[in-house]
């Protein structure tokens, strides 16, 4: 995909500049690419549809295999490296950093080192490195809220900075997330510099909306997507955790959305290393799905996000989020800490003497220094949630890994 589309996470369909549908150039092998005339120079660009997506990566991997198989050499040589990323879906891969006491990265321990238990039971370690040479890919999720106007500017040439020193050419890939009242692709995974610059300049503050009347019993009447858990769009009555449909006044803030699309619809699709990166104040106003829902699709999809808050105060006069700026200030910190926390992740925040470029340094020194377990589990029949403890002999040490998993099959 090229950097100058834009993917609108949207119910049913999606409408661009011109109120006219628009849909994925993905599908431009399945002849349904319509051509729309725009003023705006960043077309929309549905997002979503699992199985056709799905269908397209699959008809791909068939011709990828067939031409592999013709080349013998390569995949012997594929099978004779070790094992640093177990794909299978009967092993669990956990991603750790371990710090010690002083809050610096502990990078030389062996397997023998850590004790990894499910559900209480410890398990054995069938795989073990401290290589980072798995594939990594990065989501840039940035609020674009109306709290966040002052800030997205520090923010834009921070994570160019940030993607331009990470990412290894050819080997890993990014895509770019800009959320406010609705969540917007800016960019698909790449490992274009030049894109990954074009769609931060693309990063804006969102306009003041006007009051939205909902037209179909969903809500907010605004566009999102149609992948919500339990299958089709939220009517009345339907949303996650209950209650009432919301109208927006203002402005609007769809973190937990974004995290849920960006897991769901283009992570959980992906192999090895993953990661997401949320740049927000961390305030939720106009969500369909629930800050556990968003977890949820972390989990499933394998992914650590760091949380990095960035709070302007000045933003809080009671005209943006849940209530006045005190709650809003609890509320956000929260948030990121759950999010961080539950998923492998740091939550980090900005400050006179914490900057953001400093908290990206940090985030790369924990990306590349990160340690790869892998074990089969105990029952791989059952559904739910299954809790993961890791931790090292040494109690001085701290680790930081995931909460737990989902099984590939719930």
């Amino acid at each position: 995909m090229g950097h100058g589309s834009v993917i609108t996470i949207c119910n049913r369909q999606c409408v661009g500049a011109t109120g006219r549908p628009l849909l994925h150039p993905l599908f431009k092998a399945q002849n349904q690419v319509r051509s729309l005339s725009s003023k705006n120079p960043v077309p929309g660009i549905i997002f979503g549809a699992r199985e056709e997506h799905s269908m397209f990566r699959t008809k791909i991997g068939i011709v990828l295999t067939a031409i592999l198989a013709g080349t013998g050499v390569s995949i012997f040589l594929r099978a004779q490296e070790p094992p640093a990323y177990k794909v299978d879906v009967n092993v669990v891969n956990v991603l750790a950093t371990v710090h010690d006491r002083n809050g610096h990265l502990v990078n030389d321990l062996t397997k023998d080192d850590f004790i990894l238990e499910e559900d209480g039971k410890q398990q054995e370690i069938k795989y073990f490195t401290r290589q980072t040479d798995v594939p990594l890919i990065i989501g840039l999720l940035i609020d674009t809220s109306q709290s966040q106007r002052n800030l997205i500017e520090d923010e834009r040439g921070a994570s160019y900075q940030f993607l331009d020193q990470v990412l290894r050419p050819d080997r890993d890939q990014a895509f770019v997330i800009k959320f406010d009242r609705e969540a917007e692709l800016l960019l698909d995974l790449t490992n274009s510099r030049s894109s990954l610059q074009k769609a931060l300049d693309a990063v804006k503050a969102a306009s003041p909306a006007t009051l939205r009347r909902p037209t179909d019993g969903t809500g907010s009447g605004i566009p999102f997507a149609q992948n919500w858990p339990g299958g089709g769009r939220r009517g009345r009555g339907q949303w996650p955790g209950g209650g009432q449909p919301r109208m927006q006044t203002g402005g609007g803030t769809v973190l937990y959305d974004a995290v849920y699309l960006a897991s769901g619809e283009i992570l959980e699709k992906q192999e090895g290393r993953k990661a997401i990166i949320l740049i927000s104040d961390g305030v939720d106003s106009n969500s369909k799905v629930s800050e556990k829902e968003a977890v949820a699709a972390a989990h499933r999809a394998d992914t650590i996000i760091y949380g990095i808050r960035y709070y302007d105060p000045s933003a809080y006069g009671g005209q943006f989020g849940r209530g006045g700026g005190g709650n809003a200030n609890s509320r956000g910190l929260n948030t990121l800490k759950t999010l961080s926390q539950q998923t492998g992740g740091q939550m980090f925040e900005v400050s006179k003497k914490l900057l953001l470029k400093d908290i990206y340094d940090k985030i790369q020194e924990e990306l590349r220094n990160q340690y790869n377990l892998g074990y089969t589990p105990p029952n791989t029949s059952e559904f739910g949630f299954r809790q993961i403890k890791l931790r090292t002999k040494d109690s001085k040490l701290e680790v930081v890994a995931r909460a737990g998993y989902y099984p590939k099959h719930s």
